[in-house]
């Protein structure tokens, strides 16, 4: 499972000339500059020639194209610089419009020809003119298929905002970890178990993460083992946890929230997806028997030896051999665990998972995501700032090809920006 922490990146590297920051007049180079901006925030642009090599040795053109093209599937293509405001001769803040909003920039460039930019960061964003009925317009246009719910959080079930096959169950990749984050906090809650408790690391798994890489059998506690299975989704330490937690109260869990059982390990997947005899079985056994089967080859599983290209960038039966739940499932989780205990909510905390403009409107913002090739799953439970609690959740997948994570987390940073705005 991949981590998805998809958000925009911003980095300034600049030092202004001696005096220059006295001048609040643009030098004609600047407005240039800044009016060139915008076919490099389109792609369009000559990256190599408009930046700095200092810049560029910081953000590789890869990098940046992944920042540009986050902005576009938020706000739609880059118009145009609606307001410049020098800070100095050689440096001034933008307003850059966008198709369905705005970005906020800081621009650098030096004072020396070409006027090569040295530094630029990205402050901000803001929508402009969207709506719900836009966001499930274009959920709905996601080739695959998709689902998706917005919910308020009360005294009862989650009360549905917008919905758009939010009954359907979908697979959730890393998402699925949610389950055992939930089962680990009611053992807590019911004195079964203590987040300072300290168990082994487990047999290791791929990664995500960095526990595959530990002392066979290192120690650690189980607040370290959940905080690392959310925030970096470390699959080593989901694993380790679930085991220890116990298989069936994990499925009790999954299952009292609608989800699919049995709850597999990453390492199970992982050797499922590459066996052609185990894959088959567990396609064809029903819930037990893919529980015998699970039991009956566990040595198997356990000592394998997991072919980390085992997806080779396609999907691979990620109709059968997953996790599943639908949004509505999900946003129920993400209410649970809304009232759980605060290090709950803290672990759940670490990672945004969104764009930091949009994360400041809240104050709170937890998320799960989830993901492998042809599967994304991004959960957000949130807290406005005047105190009502929200759950937005969404999923969109495709047997035949993968899916865009960052066309996707656009699309999810716009619905909590409509949240955010209620």
């Amino acid at each position: 499972m991949r981590r998805l922490a998809l958000w925009l990146m911003a980095v300034l590297m600049a030092l202004l000339p001696v005096g220059a920051s006295a001048q609040n007049v643009a030098d004609p180079a600047l407005r240039a500059k800044a009016d060139a901006l915008v076919a490099i925030l389109d792609g369009r642009g000559a990256y190599d020639a408009y930046f700095a090599a200092s810049f560029r040795e910081k953000v590789p053109k890869a990098q940046f194209a992944t920042i540009a093209e986050t902005l576009k599937a938020t706000l739609g293509a880059p118009q145009k610089i609606e307001t410049l405001t020098a800070t100095s001769a050689w440096s001034a803040d933008l307003t850059v419009g966008y198709a369905r909003g705005t970005a906020s920039v800081r621009l650098v460039i030096d004072p020396a020809a070409p006027h090569a930019a040295t530094g630029l960061l990205i402050t901000g964003t803001a929508p402009r003119d969207d709506s719900l009925a836009k966001l499930e317009a274009e959920f709905r246009a996601l080739p695959g298929a998709s689902g998706f719910g917005l919910y308020a959080l009360g005294n009862g079930k989650p009360e549905p905002i917008l919905e758009y096959r939010a009954d359907v169950a979908a697979p959730l990749g890393s998402a699925f970890k949610l389950w055992v984050l939930a089962e680990l906090a009611r053992q807590v809650a019911a004195d079964e178990r203590h987040w300072a408790d300290v168990v082994k690391v487990g047999a290791p798994s791929l990664p995500s993460g960095v526990l595959q890489t530990w002392p066979a059998g290192s120690p650690a506690t189980v607040q370290t083992l959940a905080t690392m299975m959310i925030s970096i989704s470390d699959n080593t330490a989901t694993d380790t946890l679930l085991t220890t937690l116990g298989r069936a109260k994990v499925d009790a869990m999954a299952e009292a929230g609608a989800g699919s059982v049995p709850v597999m390990t990453t390492r199970e997947m992982f050797a499922l997806k590459g066996d052609p005899a185990l894959m088959k079985a567990w396609i064809a056994g029903s819930v037990d028997e893919r529980r015998a089967l699970l039991v009956d080859n566990a040595v198997k599983i356990a000592t394998t030896k997991l072919d980390p290209t085992v997806f080779a960038g396609k999907p691979v039966a990620i109709d059968s051999v997953e996790w599943f739940a639908s949004p509505s499932a999900m946003a129920g989780l993400l209410d649970r665990l809304r009232g759980a205990d605060a290090t709950t909510r803290a672990v759940l905390a670490v990672n945004a998972g969104v764009d930091p403009a949009i994360a400041k409107r809240f104050g709170y913002v937890g998320f799960k995501g989830g993901g492998e090739p042809g599967v994304l799953s991004l959960n957000y439970l949130v807290q406005a700032k005047d105190g009502r609690w929200y759950a937005a959740t969404g999923n969109w997948h495709r047997a035949d090809d993968a899916v865009n994570e960052v066309r996707f987390a656009g699309l999810m940073g716009r619905a909590l920006a409509l949240l955010a705005a209620r």
